[in-house]
């Protein structure tokens, strides 16, 4: 299949998607196509790197996995990252396969942790931005292995979905973006791992006011959802 014949099955919402939002509502029907449950695109670490969120770009990953997954500091012991630090080959594991090109070697508390949450079944398609940035797009779920032929299209449609982000983040990189004393205040603690009911009280604020100043973060950034919030401000140096 050549790349014109695969261009034309990527759903069509994803070329029409105008921000974040919508790009990633529209990969979620692609990830059904691939029988997978999620999809995280971040920017690649790099060894001063040990926590997760803060590198996420989107990702439908449960929020409480990238917690437990950062109080861990396993992006340092992750056995994958270093093969896809240094080169373009994309990569695939197993954690129900011993085939030594599917072994997810790793400590078994963190072969729990992923198994809690179905995420059986991994690949890490690593790419780059116009602007030199180097980012993977990160697919997991709860099926047996792609076979080439399957692993071979998700790669392509990687770098067509890609393309796709890349010009959304950096359209919206150029458009000024302000949040209100409030909001930064709200993000700044949840940053910080506070709940709604914990901002409330160190603010003397309702929790319905805190989610309320969350909400008006969350669509001044194009976030959606608490984690990508905080990875964005930080990335934007509106908060530290």
């Amino acid at each position: 299949m050549n790349i014109d014949d695969h261009q034309a099955l990527l759903r069509p919402e994803i070329e029409a998607s105008r921000n974040r939002p919508e790009f990633m509502e529209a990969m979620k029907g692609v990830l059904a196509d691939h029988g997978l449950d999620h999809v995280t695109i971040f920017v690649c670490p790099d060894e001063n790197d040990v926590l997760l969120a803060p590198l996420v770009q989107e990702s439908t990953l449960p929020v409480q996995f990238v917690r437990e997954f950062d109080r861990n500091h396993y992006v340092r012991i992750c056995p994958v990252l270093p093969r896809v630090n240094d080169s373009i080959m994309p990569y695939m594991w197993h954690l129900d396969h011993r085939e030594p090109h599917l072994v997810y070697d790793c400590a078994d508390e963190m072969k729990d942790l992923l198994r809690r949450y179905s995420l059986i079944i991994g690949a890490l398609v690593p790419l780059t931005s116009v602007d030199g940035t180097r980012f993977i797009i990160r697919y997991d779920g709860d099926r047996p292995p792609l076979d080439p032929t399957e692993f071979s299209r998700m790669i392509l449609a990687s770098i067509h979905l890609f393309d796709r982000f890349d010009q959304i983040r950096r359209t919206e990189a150029s458009a000024p973006t302000s949040l209100s004393t409030r909001e930064l205040e709200v993000v700044r603690w949840t940053a910080q791992g506070k709940t709604s009911v914990e901002i409330g009280q160190i603010l003397s604020l309702s929790d319905h006011t805190v989610n309320a100043y969350m909400t008006n973060a969350m669509r001044k950034l194009d976030s959606v959802n608490r984690t990508q919030l905080v990875a964005k401000a930080i990335r934007m140096k509106l908060i530290n």
